[in-house]
């Protein structure tokens, strides 16, 4: 079987989505892409997760191609220098080990490591160079990764980075509150939340030095721009809440669009479901008509001069990954054994994720 088999082709796939999660319109209109740098990025990216030491031996060994996590940015990343995919790749696995911890830290009742750990992850995303060697695997990790990611474009980026990711860490530490105190946010609450504990705006940062330039806030900024963006990024945060739902009802979580409906709107669970398909499904039809204007605002930017005609080519490039981002997302929660809740022994706990408070003494 071929590593990505529906990488190329319109034939139909061999994997069964429940009608439930099936999104016709993006095996349609989202043809599914690969970085040709794969191969070599799922195992560069596994032998990075061994060396860090952010997972067992033997949980590499098992699961880590199956999580499919290189897949998901291959997926989305494309046309990046193959040292730029391979730092965001290395940085995402990071991201799902440090979401596993925190996970963890919640299911087994240890503030005291969340809290240690939220504030040396703030130290190490202003001075990643001090951290590379650190005890936790994790604060090291992300000292590796960002380093790596900082090397590419001008300091303004990285501060922009740095701000975006602080806020992802404190929003972090709003979702341990939730949930060790098993508060359920309203829905307005969880939206705006969402936005943080995806990292709407770091995944977005990212395309920039993919596309080998740093944009400037005008473009950033500027409505067609940012709402293409917005859009691509909620669309895979809706879509992995509408999967992840029996994962995390099985896991007493409290963090998930359909459980505020549920608990919030008076929803069914099966109305929720199909609250949450809806909201996705409106966000692929708004994606599309907002792509058209972010092209024309992109062609606009070709003002004659080199600059003009260079920024242009760079937003065009990121206005496409964005629209990669809905394909990767789609086929990565049917791919990823950490979506497969029902081939666990324990719905709720994931058979790849270390339970032990690591990094603690």
């Amino acid at each position: 079987m071929p590593a990505f088999p529906h990488s190329t082709t319109s034939t139909a796939t061999a994997i069964a989505i429940p009608p439930s999660l099936s999104l016709p319109m993006i095996e349609a209109a989202f043809p599914r892409q690969l970085h040709p740098y794969w191969p070599r990025l799922q195992e560069k990216t596994r032998t990075w997760l061994l060396e860090k030491r952010l997972m067992p031996a033997d949980k590499v060994e098992e699961y880590a191609d199956g999580l499919c996590y290189t897949d998901l940015m291959a997926g989305y990343y494309l046309g990046a220098p193959d040292e730029v995919l391979q730092a965001i790749a290395d940085y995402s696995a990071w991201f799902f080990v440090w979401d596993d911890r925190h996970d963890r830290d919640i299911v087994h009742r240890r503030p005291a490591a969340w809290r240690r750990l939220r504030g040396r992850l703030h130290e190490a995303l202003d001075s990643p160079r001090n951290h590379l060697h650190h005890e936790d695997p994790v604060v090291a990790g992300l000292a590796d990764s960002v380093l790596r990611l900082y090397s590419f474009l001008p300091h303004t980026w990285n501060e922009r980075f740095a701000r975006h990711f602080h806020e992802v860490i404190e929003a972090y530490d709003r979702e341990f509150r939730n949930r060790t105190e098993g508060i359920v946010p309203t829905v307005e609450e969880y939206l705006a939340l969402r936005r943080l504990t995806f990292a709407h705006w770091i995944w977005t940062d990212l395309l920039e030095p993919s596309a080998g330039q740093e944009l400037p806030d005008g473009v950033r900024k500027h409505p067609a721009y940012r709402r293409v963006a917005l859009l691509s990024q909620e669309f895979a945060a809706w879509y992995n809440d509408l999967c992840s739902l029996p994962k995390e009802i099985a896991g007493d979580e409290v963090h998930n669009l359909g459980i505020s409906l549920i608990t919030h709107e008076g929803l069914t669970l099966e109305e929720a479901v199909m609250e949450v398909r809806r909201r996705v499904e409106e966000c692929i039809t708004e994606f599309l008509a907002a792509e058209r204007e972010a092209v024309r605002f992109a062609d606009g930017l070709d003002d004659g001069t080199l600059r003009g005609k260079e920024l242009s080519i760079a937003v065009r490039a990121c206005l496409a990954n964005m629209r990669n981002w809905f394909s990767s997302v789609y086929w990565f929660h049917h791919e990823s054994g950490r979506y497969m809740v029902d081939s666990w022994d324990d719905r709720s706990t994931p058979p790849y994720v270390n339970n032990e408070a690591a990094g603690e003494k």
